[in-house]
């Protein structure tokens, strides 16, 4: 489908961007929560999973759909991690079998995953121009029906 990806009504709430044309009055209502680490997690994922879950909770956009996109943002950080700490300790040029000078395959898995976790970042809201479009709204109190009759 071309074009710009729908928003979820929570965040064009967030965005400030919330008009009633805006709002798909079906969307599909998910609880806020935050869910535990899947089991297939490694130990930097789990961790990762533990320090972003919570915050992403706080903010309003981790639901218990979202397990999945947060557990594969959570992969993508640790495969990350490894790959830079082995290109850390092989270095950026390795030497072949025949005695070339190539670039360590390692960097092509650590800007892929680093490629893979900007998107996560970006949908969840994690990076500071993702932030910058996202503006936070105090919750509107509602209102009596009688209100604009002198307030009973």
């Amino acid at each position: 489908m071309a074009g710009r990806k729908p928003l979820p009504s929570k965040l064009k709430v967030l965005k400030g961007t919330d008009q009633p044309c805006r709002m798909n009055p079906h969307e599909p209502s998910l609880t806020a929560l935050v869910p535990d680490a899947p089991a297939f997690l490694g130990a930097i994922a789990r961790d990762e999973w533990n320090r972003k879950a919570p915050m992403l909770a706080r903010m309003g956009v981790l639901t218990e759909g979202d397990d999945a996109a947060l557990a594969a943002y959570c992969q993508a950080y640790e495969r990350f991690v490894e790959a830079e700490g082995k290109i850390r300790q092989s270095g950026l040029l390795i030497k072949t079998s025949s005695g070339n000078v190539i670039q360590n395959p390692l960097v092509g898995v650590a800007n892929r995953a680093m490629e893979l976790m900007h998107r996560f970042m970006t949908e969840f809201g994690l990076t500071p121009s993702s932030r910058t479009r996202i503006a936070a709204h105090p919750a509107k109190q509602q209102e009596s029906e009688w209100a604009g009759f002198g307030g009973v």
